[in-house]
């Protein structure tokens, strides 16, 4: 017969256990860390991404009402498509406006070191 007893067998079985819950979460680790995208520190990715896509979305937004209001002008005065033309350039121009504003807006908070937004004030 074996002269091994079930308690060295258990925990020798617990030993091998352990450093391979170990080894696992080492590895988890590694992998986490490999895979993390290289953001900006303290949330400034999100907040980047957050003005970002509201400065987009305004500048958009700008366009398009001005192409509205210039096809909505041709339709009541009958001057296809000047109207249409001349209101979706005042909607991009606009639209620049608004980027500008919001870059200025920006620039002058970074100057006196208050935290950026991407609304408007």
């Amino acid at each position: 017969m074996s002269d091994h007893k079930p308690e060295e067998d258990e925990e020798a079985l617990r030993a091998r256990l352990t450093r391979l819950g170990d080894a696992l979460r080492a590895e988890e680790e590694r992998r986490a860390a490999q895979a993390a995208p290289k953001s900006l520190p303290g949330g400034a990715f999100g907040r980047a991404v957050s003005a970002g896509l509201n400065v987009f979305s305004e500048f958009v937004a700008a366009i398009i009402v001005g192409a509205f209001l210039g096809w909505g002008g041709d339709a009541l005065l009958g001057t296809k498509p000047w109207l249409l033309v001349l209101f979706m350039g005042l909607g991009t121009a606009a639209g620049f406006w608004n980027i500008y504003r919001f870059a200025a807006r920006n620039a002058q908070r970074k100057a006196t070191d208050e935290p950026p937004s991407g609304g408007n004030d």
